[in-house]
């Protein structure tokens, strides 16, 4: 048996070569042909493809250590200055007052959530769940990073919370199963973290760059989920077309849905 430095990274290498060949087969054909990637590993052309649990687990590691780490880009001058006019203005009609926070300052939305629940406004009618809302907003920064852990700890839950609304767009059609929409489920996730974490980097670069990773943002969301129902599912192009509609609203319920169950979990 081989012990040696040079066999560790001659592991690795092999490893990378072997990832390498499946992953880059995979990778441009969930970004170019997604629906014949769904329906390649439905129909059970598994060696070639990278699993899409796996694929979609991977993708969301990769997006929460990447925005956890890249640094985020430092405020222009004429934000500055537009937040200072803005607290001058303020000041002039009487808003603000001693204690108040300065808007100019850069951990404004810290401050605010801090005197919210030194002040005691919050009323939800039950007085535990006040009570552990204000312990939550006096220490805003582990509030956040506590609800970014969980939401990378319980991403998985956006597969069963969509599965079924993809289900119910196809309850007329035969040969469709849950497995088949699970399986689309996972590579359109995997798609959609993807292009977050790209057009949260080139926001984070700013400029023309943010602004042209948020047009692809709008424009590429509804094209994959045609394309990709159109291919997976074998759809003529009006039925794909108004399942997208259909589909984009589902989103927004569903993805409502994950936010309220994460801020439960990250409350409890």
């Amino acid at each position: 048996m081989h012990r040696t430095l040079a066999h560790l990274g001659e592991e690795l290498l092999h490893g990378v070569a072997h990832f390498d060949s499946r992953a880059w087969r995979t990778l441009p054909m969930l970004a170019f042909r997604p629906g014949r990637l769904t329906r390649g590993w439905i129909e059970g052309q598994r060696a070639r493809y990278v699993s899409p649990l796996a694929l979609f687990l991977f993708t969301v590691f990769v997006m929460f250590m990447a925005l956890s780490y890249v640094p985020a880009p430092a405020e222009r001058p004429v934000a500055q200055e537009a937040r200072a006019a803005a607290a001058r203005i303020q000041a002039q009609a009487g808003e603000a007052r001693d204690g108040a926070i300065q808007i100019q300052s850069d951990g404004d939305w810290r401050a605010a959530m801090v005197r919210l629940a030194r002040e005691g406004q919050l009323d939800t009618g039950d007085p535990k769940l006040d009570a552990k809302i204000r312990h939550k907003l006096e220490n805003p920064d582990l509030t956040i990073y506590k609800l970014q852990q969980t939401f990378y700890k319980f991403s998985f839950l956006l597969v069963p919370i969509s599965v079924p609304f993809v289900a119910l767009l196809f309850l007329w059609k035969r040969g469709t199963t849950l497995y088949d929409h699970g399986v689309f489920v996972l590579y359109s996730l995997t798609f959609m973290s993807a292009l977050v974490l790209l057009t949260a980097l080139a926001n984070r670069i700013g400029g023309p760059v943010s602004e042209a990773g948020a047009t692809a943002l709008v424009l590429a969301v509804p094209t994959h989920m045609f394309f990709q129902l159109k291919g997976a599912y074998g759809l003529r192009w009006v039925s794909a077309a108004w399942r997208t509609v259909v589909l984009l609203i589902f989103c927004g319920v569903a993805l409502g849905m994950f936010g309220l169950s994460i801020l439960w979990l990250g409350m409890m």
